[in-house]
Order: structure tokens, then sequence, then C-alpha cells
């Protein structure tokens, strides 16, 4: 089984091996973070404005504002090519979105139980990349899982605490291994009625790697561009040294607007999640929206999981995922998959301190800055 499920991850992750390729012709000498990362801007150097500066273009779609920053010395081209790769994101967010009745996820939860329903090619691999994430994470990241986000109310973002038979019907249609995927056939289908798909965990992530991929393929390669700076993409580096990549700062938990440290990062993704925005308090005790899909219950324990990976949506998916699983489950994951990376931020034992874990993070790619 392990055999076949990694073979299957070569399968589903072509795409990110044809952007790898793209990337590595691009960049052959090239280096192979709740609430929020804020990347750590750096300034163009004064004494060589032959590099060209700093340029920035942004543009709000899937609920936040995405932004791309670039090197100017790329002139009107890099700039047609950024403002292009934004309009692929918004037509990325008309097919993923469930909050618009003509995308193609919404005809999917319509229809996929009665019938199989063809997907675009592209998509399916997105879904087949769900599949071996779920697997992956024991069921810690699962597209499914948004009918638990209704019954606790957090899909309308009126959180509530739903009645024990609220929450067993909701628990009854969800499990990714409910998806019945036919590469063949370029076809889902659920296996009971009730179910549906969301990729709140995933799509942003996935929209930058699919802009990325314009950008290199229309000869932009130094760039960082974010997903309301929760999903994170570099690549190069602000001044065309690749070996020294973006600095991306992570947000201390107890002090707004102080970073707790910085991650380097070259040509790979980063993701982090946290109930800093979405939650609610009942009788004294506070409910995130991170709801872990293998017991139904809003996940607790962790302020902010970051994940590392070759692709934002891998990053994305990992953090949600890292989230539920806490220090313990993350550090069993990164030991397997030494080409992921993690920071978590977790409660201590006193009340006002924290802790911070981190995993496969070198020296040089992490650093603190709280003092």
């Amino acid at each position: 089984m392990a055999d076949d499920q990694q073979a299957s991850r070569r399968d589903f992750l072509r795409g990110r091996a044809a952007l790898r390729a793209l990337f590595d012709r691009t960049q052959r000498a090239a280096d192979e973070a709740a609430g929020a990362l804020r990347p750590a801007r750096p300034q163009p150097e004064p004494a060589a404005p032959q590099r060209g500066l700093l340029l920035s273009a942004r543009r709000r779609a899937m609920a936040t504002e995405f932004q791309i920053d670039y090197r100017a010395s790329g002139g009107a081209e890099a700039t047609d090519a950024v403002l292009a790769a934004l309009g692929l994101i918004e037509r990325i967010e008309d097919q993923l979105t469930v909050y618009r009745d003509w995308s193609e996820v919404v005809d999917i939860n319509h229809n996929a139980a009665a019938r199989p329903v063809e997907v675009d090619p592209q998509l399916l691999t997105l879904l087949r990349l769900c599949d071996w994430l779920a697997r992956a994470t024991g069921g810690a990241f699962d597209i499914t899982s948004g009918p638990l986000s209704r019954v606790w109310g957090f899909f309308r973002r009126e959180g509530r605490i739903p009645d024990d038979e609220e929450l067993a019907a909701a628990r009854a249609v969800v499990g990714y291994e409910k998806i019945e995927l036919s590469e063949q056939l370029s076809t889902i289908r659920f296996a009971q009625r009730g179910m549906e798909i969301n990729f709140n965990s995933i799509g942003k992530g996935y929209a930058l790697d699919r802009a990325a991929e314009s950008l290199l393929q229309r000869g932009v390669d130094d760039f960082l561009m974010h997903g309301g700076h929760s999903s994170v993409l570099a690549w190069g580096s602000p001044r065309g040294d690749a070996a020294e990549g973006w600095s991306i700062g992570v947000p201390h938990p107890q002090r707004r607007n102080e970073n707790l440290g910085e991650v380097r990062l070259c040509n790979r993704a980063l993701g982090t999640a946290g109930d800093g925005t979405q939650f609610f308090e009942h009788e004294g005790r506070r409910y995130g929206h991170v709801i872990d899909p293998r017991t139904g219950q809003p996940s607790e324990g962790v302020f902010t999981a970051t994940a590392v990976a070759d692709t934002a949506a891998e990053a994305d998916a990992l953090a949600t995922a890292f989230y539920v699983l806490g220090p313990g489950g993350t550090a069993e994951y990164c030991a397997a998959h030494d080409d992921v990376s993690a920071v978590l931020v977790c409660p201590s034992a006193a009340d006002d301190e924290f802790d911070v874990h981190t995993f496969n993070l070198a020296p040089s790619d992490w650093a603190r800055t709280d003092g």
C-alpha cells in the first residue's frame, strides 16, 4: 500500500514536477509562516539601481488580497505577466468557490452523489493531491469536512455549538475515502448523499502555484507572492541573487505587529494556519474555526502552524494538518518527509508563555527575532 500511495503521489504531482522543471530551467544554480504571515519586505540596494526596484501589484480574490512583488528590471513585459497571473487567480476562484452558483465545485457538490461528474484535468490533479495529503496526514487534512464547519457556524462566520444529533449527521458525510476519482474518465463521484468538497485550506496555495507557473513561463523569475499573507510563494530573490532568497516574518502570538522570527524562503512556498481571526467563545471556552475532521471538534493546543514545502498548495494543506496534529503528529510527518519543514507556536504551561517547535529547518533558514 505504501508503494502504491507513493506511486500515486508521483502521478498526481506531475503538475508540480512540470513546475519544478520550469523553475530549474530559469534558475539552474538556485538552492533547491495567528494570525498571518507578513513578508519582511527587503529594500533594494541604493548602490545597485541597475538590479531594479521592487514593484507590487495586487488584486482581491478568494475573500482576501493577493499581492505579487517583482523586480522592475523586467520592464513592461514583467508587469504584463504579473497582471495576467493575477487574472488567472480570479479565474481559478471562479472554478473553486462554493459561494457562487456557477462554479465547477458547486456543480460537483450538487451532482456527484447521483452520478460521476467530469472535471477539468487540472482540477483532477488537485483532487488527487488532496487525496494523497489526506492519507498521508491520517485524515487531519480533508476537503470533505465542510459539513462540520457548517454545523459549527463557521461557514457563515457565525459560530455556534451544534447539538449531538447535528454533529453526528455531519460526521456521517465526512471522509476523504468516500470520494471516488477516475483518472481515465476524469470524473469524481461521492459515495453517499450529503457530501461536499471545499478547497478553503488549499485553494489559495493552488492559485499561487498556477500563477507562479504563468510568471516563469513568461520569464519572470524573481518574485514574492502571497494570498492574504497566510499563503506565500517565493522565487529567486529581491536582488536577483537566488541563493539569498526572501525573508518572511512569522508574527508573534502575543505582540501585535511584531515578528517572532523569520523564515528564509527560496524557490519554495509557505502556508500558515491559526484561529486568530475566526473563533467564538462559549461559557469561557474558545472555539476556533479549524476543525479536526477525525473528531468533528475544533482543534486546540496550537496558536499557529506554519509549513514550508515545494508548492504553495501542499504548504497550505499541511499547515492546516499540522495545526490539527500538534507537535507530536507534526514531528512524525516531518520525520517521514524530509522535504517538508514546519514551525509550530503552542501554549505553554505558563499562561503568558508559549513554546516554539521547529522541524527540518536549518539554522540558515530560520531565526528567532523576538529577543
